[in-house]
C-alpha cells in the first residue's frame, strides 16, 4: 500500500516507522528540516521537506495513487486542509489529527466526510478513554469494553495469590468456562497461548470474558482485596487531563495538581464539575500529596509532558500506598523500563492514535483496533463478511496461522466466547488477537470472497 503522512511529529514519525517495517510505500512530508533529520536511515521512508498543504508537493509525493493520506502536523487547520487537497487529488482515504472535541460529535461526521476527511483522530481523547477504562477496575492494567460491555478484555498482572497458576490453559479455558486467556506478556516475550501453555507469577495475562463474570475473574486472580477507585489524583493539567476529568464517572472524586497558576485558572474554566478540584502546586511535593489525602487515594495518574517525571511520580505514589498508578510515557524507549518498575497502566498517545489510523489500512471490515500497550500484540474487531472464509467452517477447521487467537464474538448484542466448535456467522463482530505483522494474514479470512474454500 502507498501511504502519505503529513507531519513528522511524534505520531507521524512513529506511524511512518511502523509502516515502513511492513513493506508499505511510505512518504513523510514536513517543512521542518530538523524534524525530518530525526528519521533513522534504517527505515525505508521517503522524506520530503516541503509544505504539506502545497498542491505541487502533494502531487510530487504521489497522493493521486495513495491508499491513505494522514494529516498529523501540530496544526489542526493544516491537517484538515491537507486532507481536503489530498482527497481532491485522488487519495482513497484520509485521516486528520484534531484538537477540537466539537468535530468528533456524531452530527458533524457527515460534514467532514463530504469535504473529503474520512476520519478524525484526537489522541488526547483516545488516551483519556483508556485512562478511564483502567480506573474503572483498580486491579486491572488495561481494559477494553466491546459493544458496551457485551465482551470485556482485561489485562491483569498475576501475583502468587492467583489461583490458576501452573495449570495448562486447556484445563482452564474449556468450552464451558467463563473466560479465555488470549495473550500473555512474560518478561520481554509476548505469547499468543495454546492449550499447553501455563500461567506463571508476574505474567501479564489478557482475559476475554463477559461483564457478568468480572467478579469471578477478580477472585481467581487473587485481587479481591483491591478497593474500587473513589479518589483520584492527577498530576499535570494538560489536554489529556482535561479530557479525562470531563468524562470521569460521578462516583470518582478527582484532584488535578498543576504547577502553573495560569493553567489552573484555565482548568477551572474548562472542567466545571462538582467532582473535580484543581490545585495549584507541584505533584512531586510529598507534603502537598499528604495534605491532599494521598493515603486515601486509590489511583494516581501522572500526565505531565516528561516521561521520567511521570514514572518517578507513580513510583512515589506506590510507596505511599496507592495501588493503581497510570503514567503517560511518550518516549517508547521508556515503556519497558516503566513496566519493569511495575508501573500499573502505561499510556502512550502516539501508539493509541497509530492503532486508530492503522485500522483504516485493512481491507476487511475492521471496527476497532487496539494495541496492547505492554504486549507486542493487537486486538482487532473484525466483522465477518457474507461468504467469507471464516463463516464456512467451525473455528477448529479454519486453519488459522500460528500466533493468532479468536477470543470471542458479538452476535446481535450478545457476547459469546469462542471455542473450536464455534461456527462464526456473517455479521458477527469477532475479536482476534495477534502480532501486528500477522494482521494481513487474518483479514483475508473475513473479507467477502467468491472462492469456494
Amino acid at each position: 500500500m502507498k501511504i502519505v503522512i503529513a507531519g513528522a511529529g511524534a505520531v507521524g514519525t512513529h506511524l511512518s516507522k511502523l509502516l515502513s517495517t511492513e513493506n508499505h510505500d511510505c512518504v513523510l512530508i514536513d517543512d521542518d528540516e530538523e524534524r525530518l533529520a530525526g528519521i533513522d536511515s534504517n527505515y525505508d521512508i521517503m522524506a520530503m521537506c516541503q509544505s504539506p498543504t502545497s498542491i505541487k508537493t502533494l502531487k510530487d509525493a504521489g497522493v493521486s495513487s495513495a491508499d491513505l493520506f494522514v494529516g498529523v502536523t501540530r496544526y489542526e487547520s493544516r491537517n484538515i486542509t491537507a486532507c481536503i487537497l489530498a482527497h481532491s487529488l485522488g487519495a482513497k482515504k484520509t485521516v486528520a489529527r484534531i484538537d477540537n472535541y466539537e468535530y468528533l460529535l456524531p452530527q458533524n461526521q457527515p460534514f467532514f466526510k463530504d469535504i473529503g476527511v474520512d476520519s478524525l483522530v484526537y489522541p488526547e481523547v483516545l488516551a483519556a478513554g483508556d485512562i478511564i477504562n483502567g480506573l474503572k477496575l483498580s486491579w486491572v492494567r488495561q481494559r477494553w469494553d466491546v459493544h458496551d460491555g457485551a465482551l470485556v478484555l482485561l489485562g491483569v498482572k498475576l501475583r502468587d495469590t492467583c489461583q490458576i497458576l501452573n495449570q495448562p490453559l486447556k484445563d482452564l479455558c474449556g468450552p464451558d468456562d467463563p473466560y479465555h486467556i488470549v495473550a500473555l506478556k512474560r518478561g520481554g516475550e509476548t505469547i499468543i497461548p495454546g492449550g499447553l501453555d501455563i500461567l506463571m507469577v508476574n505474567d501479564l495475562a489478557y482475559f476475554m470474558t463477559t461483564s457478568e463474570y468480572i467478579p469471578h475473574i477478580k477472585r481467581i486472580v487473587g485481587k479481591e482485596h483491591y478497593e474500587d477507585v473513589q479518589n483520584v489524583i492527577i498530576m499535570g493539567g494538560g489536554k489529556t487531563a482535561v479530557r479525562a476529568a470531563l468524562v470521569m464517572p460521578e462516583n470518582m472524586h478527582v484532584k488535578i495538581i498543576e504547577r502553573s497558576l495560569e493553567r489552573c485558572e484555565r482548568l477551572n474554566q474548562l472542567v466545571d464539575r462538582d467532582n473535580v478540584m484543581v490545585i495549584h502546586g507541584d505533584g512531586r511535593d510529598l507534603g502537598l500529596l499528604h495534605e491532599e489525602g494521598i493515603k486515601n487515594t486509590q489511583a494516581f495518574v501522572s500526565l505531565t509532558g516528561n516521561a521520567e517525571t511521570n514514572i518517578l511520580a507513580c513510583l512515589t505514589a506506590k510507596k505511599l500506598g496507592v495501588r493503581k498508578t497510570v503514567a503517560m510515557v511518550e518516549n517508547l524507549d521508556y515503556v519497558s523500563m516503566a513496566e519493569g518498575l511495575d508501573i500499573g497502566t502505561i499510556i502512550n498517545k502516539k501508539t493509541v492514535a497509530a492503532s486508530h489510523i492503522f485500522q483504516m489500512m485493512l481491507k476487511a471490515d475492521v471496527r476497532n483496533l487496539r494495541s496492547l500497550m505492554m504486549a507486542d500484540s493487537d486486538v482487532a474487531e473484525f466483522v465477518a463478511a457474507d461468504g467469507s472464509k471464516v463463516t464456512r467452517h467451525p473455528v477448529k477447521a479454519l486453519g488459522l496461522p500460528s500466533g493468532i487467537a479468536i477470543g470471542g464474538l458479538v452476535r446481535g448484542n450478545k457476547g459469546i466466547l469462542v471455542n473450536g466448535n464455534t461456527q462464526i456467522q456473517a455479521g458477527d463482530s469477532v475479536m482476534v488477537f495477534c502480532h501486528r505483522q500477522t494482521l494481513d494474514k487474518v483479514e483475508k479470512y473475513f473479507k467477502k470472497s467468491l472462492i469456494p474454500w
